[in-house]
């Protein structure tokens, strides 16, 4: 029995460690890794394109203010989801993008090294958001898929991608001076 609770107890000491340690990760590295996807999405402008075509998809501002309300785990997931959302926006066909190969590389790197570094905070699956997962598949749809994925749909979801990283540091930060 004394053998059981020790068991019990280390593996306690043990899950506690290991959960305060992986958030290290949010404490010490999101904010520049955020700093760095922000720098590359800018690089990535293109400042002669000169859009007046309307995207017809908003921003989906109800759905950030539901997550700076929500448990800190269930903010987590949302900034994970996010920068899912992104990538996955960003593997489709970038060709007639007018930004550089090697810097959207670089770009896709970092968002997908932030949400390693999150997933590593949040204890278990949650599933994801679906109104945030369509708004991403109507960008998809209605931007980029109705423009051909054009170098002018592309600044317009570069744009709102922007705002979306900004909105997901800011949210973060909340969660670091929780």
């Amino acid at each position: 029995m004394l053998k059981g609770m020790f068991f019990v107890c280390l593996s306690l000491s043990l899950w506690t460690a290991g959960s305060s340690l992986s958030c290290r990760w949010m404490q010490h590295k999101f904010q520049q890794f955020s700093k760095h996807s922000l720098d590359l999405i800018d690089t990535m402008a293109n400042n002669s394109t000169n859009t007046t075509v309307d995207a017809r998809v908003g921003f989906p501002y109800r759905l950030y203010k539901k997550a700076s309300k929500a448990s800190a785990e269930d903010r987590l997931h949302f900034l994970v989801q996010i920068l899912k959302e992104v990538v996955v926006l960003f593997e489709e066909d970038t060709s007639k993008a007018s930004w550089e190969e090697n810097t959207e590389e670089n770009f896709l790197q970092f968002l997908t090294r932030q949400e390693q570094g999150l997933r590593s905070c949040i204890g278990t699956h949650k599933n994801e958001n679906r109104k945030l997962h369509r708004y991403f598949q109507r960008l998809s749809s209605h931007v980029l898929k109705k423009m051909d994925h054009s170098a002018e749909a592309w600044e317009l979801i570069r744009n709102k991608m922007k705002t979306h990283l900004v909105r997901a540091d800011l949210l973060a930060c909340s969660l670091l001076t929780n």
